[in-house]
């Protein structure tokens, strides 16, 4: 199956993809600033990011209306990338930084071409849920010296360090305009934010405050940006520093594809549509590599913005690239007008912001679900908050796997049955039943049900070393729908050990791969092994043999 590279673009719904796509770079104008402030890279390159990645995710994306760009999640990486590049490289770190951006697209891409797109959100909730709000807490964190009336130090440590102080000395008049913004942007209806979304609108009412009111007061505001075009930013290396940025690419590939592959999710549950994981990939992997290219943030699936499309009436990824068109018409004009945006505005909506991705619903009800997948939830949350949202998700990932497979193997341990004899067995015919019964425990019925993996060989061969005197072994597979190598290797000794004690084995399997494992085992080597697809059959094999005195 190939990948068709433009996504599904017609003009039959133009008129609602028009209103999608305005009412989405609406939403997305002030979160671009903000996001790009936020990073360490200016509000322009927040902006930037919003219009590349917008536009070439629409166009070569397999979510037809998701609306991308610059997101809470991949603004927290870049920052940390930004802050740690350019300390150390003052001259060349944020040209650094860009090309860690290129190469996260890149990695995306790979990821699509090699389809592994249904893989990336096969993630446990508990997992996904505490990496997001590790991440809105980071926000939050990293919002306070703005709102405080402080310049940001770029790290959480940092952060938190001189919290103290911040906290001592704070600029009452950014506190006020940063509260402000925040109390609006909780307060406003639903009614009145369908008609002018509330970042909007608290951004341009305390803005205009903060002009009239306080114009020679000392805050920071975000100054002039540039209009125009962006310039090329040609791909920059350390060979010192290639490894860190290939493992900030690989972090910025993989979280902005889970971040876009949920999105696509609730895209797809609210416009009834169904998107094209691997595609969504390419279209987000292009985008990004463009967007360092060009200066801009590393963005992703933004919910938010999608789902104002699609109650808009987008539908198609003309609307993602409309949107992207009308943030590109306020870069030519808008300068002037965002220049007195104070920097504490925009922190008031990225505590918004950060207060959203938090995951209070499963936080308030993870302790009466499971108190291993609350542990694991806030585990994650530690990690991406003190040490990066990678090794946050690889060790969630890890002990949520090895639980898994602890609960899977009890699951087939419980599947595992030692029969000697007929009682409590009635899943046996009346035949088998008399069988076992005349035998007397000179035949042993090792019966497994359900699919077999690693986990279960423990089991096996602890069971198997439970039972010694037995004349005759016949191993029942019949409900065994696939077998796992270690599984299969268990069975392997099992008949060795049996026939090293001179018994005969016969094994009973009808699954076509249980039937190809067996045989990639070569049991057929040993003379003392039967095979077939009647366990009545086998076990009247095996007791014919005991009356004639073979196995005695």
């Amino acid at each position: 199956m190939s990948i068709n590279p433009i996504n599904k673009i017609h003009f039959r719904n133009w008129r609602g993809d028009l209103f999608g796509g305005l009412t989405a770079a609406i939403v997305a104008l002030p979160l671009a600033l903000a996001f790009g402030v936020a990073s360490g890279a200016g509000a322009i390159a927040g902006l930037y990011g919003a219009i590349i990645v917008g536009f070439f995710a629409a166009l070569f994306g397999g979510t037809p209306a998701q609306v991308s760009g610059p997101t809470g999640p991949m603004t927290v990486v870049v920052t940390t990338v930004i802050a740690t590049l350019v300390q150390r490289y003052p001259d060349t770190g944020l040209a650094m930084a860009f090309t860690v951006v290129m190469l996260g697209g890149l990695l995306q891409i790979l990821f699509g071409v090699m389809r592994l797109g249904q893989y990336i959100t096969l993630l446990p909730y508990t997992v996904i849920s505490g990496f997001m709000s590790g991440i809105g807490v980071i926000i939050i964190l990293l919002q306070l010296p703005p709102l405080l009336g402080h310049e940001g130090s770029g790290g959480v440590v940092t952060t938190l360090q001189q919290l103290p102080t911040y906290i001592s000395n704070p600029n009452w008049i950014a506190v006020g305009l940063g509260l402000l913004t925040l109390g609006i942007v909780l307060a406003v209806p639903p009614k009145l934010n369908r008609i002018i979304p509330s970042p909007l609108l608290a951004l341009v009412v305390v803005t205009i405050i903060s002009v009239v009111l306080f114009k020679d007061a000392n805050i920071a505001r975000i100054g002039q940006i540039p209009r125009g075009l962006p310039s090329l930013k040609m791909p920059t290396f350390s060979i010192r520093e290639l490894d860190d940025m290939l493992r900030y690419g690989l972090m910025l590939g993989v979280l902005g594809a889970i971040d876009s592959l949920l999105t696509s999710l609730v895209a797809d549950s609210i416009s009834r549509t169904q998107h094209d994981s691997d595609k969504e990939l390419i279209g987000q992997g292009i985008g990004n590599t463009l967007a360092g290219l060009f200066g801009g943030l590393p963005g992703a699936g933004a919910t938010m913005r999608t789902v104002v499309n699609v109650q808009a009436g987008g539908r198609t990824p003309l609307s993602g690239m409309i949107h992207a068109l009308v943030l590109l018409l306020v870069v030519f004009w808008a300068g002037p007008l965002t220049a007195q945006i104070p920097n504490a505005v925009l922190a008031g909506l990225l505590l918004k912001v950060g207060i959203d991705i938090l995951d209070w619903g499963f936080i308030k009800r993870a302790p009466r679900l499971s108190l291993k997948g609350t542990g694991l939830m806030y585990l994650v949350l530690l990690l991406t908050v003190f040490v990066d949202l990678i090794t946050a998700v690889l060790v969630g990932a890890f002990i949520a796997n090895v639980l898994t497979i602890k609960r899977l193997s009890d699951v087939q341990s419980d599947n595992i049955q030692l029969i000697t004899n007929s009682s409590g067995h009635e899943e046996l015919t009346p035949a088998e039943q008399e069988i076992l019964t005349q035998a007397r425990g000179d035949i042993l019925l090792l019966k497994l049900g359900g699919p077999m993996s690693f986990g279960a060989a423990k089991s096996i061969s602890r069971r198997m070393s439970l039972v010694q005197n037995y004349h005759a072994l016949v191993l029942d597979l019949t409900e065994v729908p696939n077998i796992g190598v270690t599984a299969a290797l268990a069975i392997e000794s099992i008949v060795e050990d049996a026939i090293a004690h001179h018994r005969y084995v016969w094994i009973v399997a009808t699954s076509p791969q249980v039937r190809w494992r067996l045989e990639q085992l070569n049991l057929q080597r040993f003379q003392e092994i039967s095979q077939g697809e009647n366990r009545t059959q086998a076990l009247e094999s095996a007791f014919t043999l005991i009356q004639m005195g073979s196995l005695t």
